[in-house]
């Protein structure tokens, strides 16, 4: 995502207690469920109508740890490299969307929305 990022801020209606891990994700997505949530509750982010992001991007690492142990016990799959590429990809870009990334969750503990008033082009 270039330009200029939104700031994250604590929601007016976050959820304050983590949902139950969705069965249907596989066990790698389900680990990763597990270990973000607490931090996305605690930093009061997400609310029921994010859930669905937050299960795509555990997904998504889920999908990246099932490749890459595929990777280790198989020999590297040519055909295994697109979807885990992808897979990093969309990882890494909806991290960022829950501040799961170190840029922001700077964000979210500062609120720093890169203010331009020392920029006379600023708008």
């Amino acid at each position: 995502m270039k330009g200029r990022k939104p700031t994250l801020s604590p929601d007016r209606n976050p959820l304050t207690k983590a949902p139950a891990t969705p069965s249907w994700m596989s066990a790698d997505a389900r680990a990763e469920w597990k270990r973000i949530m607490p931090r996305l509750i605690g930093d009061r982010i997400i609310t029921r109508a994010d859930l669905a992001g937050v299960e795509n991007y555990c997904v998504a690492t889920g999908r990246v740890r099932e490749i890459e142990r595929i990777f280790r016990d198989k020999g590297f799959q040519k055909q295994l490299f697109a979807p885990l590429d992808k897979s990093m990809q969309t990882a890494r870009q909806l991290a960022a969307e829950y501040g799961l990334t170190p840029v922001s969750r700077s964000r979210v503990a500062t609120g720093d929305d890169n203010d331009d008033d020392d920029n006379p082009l600023a708008v």
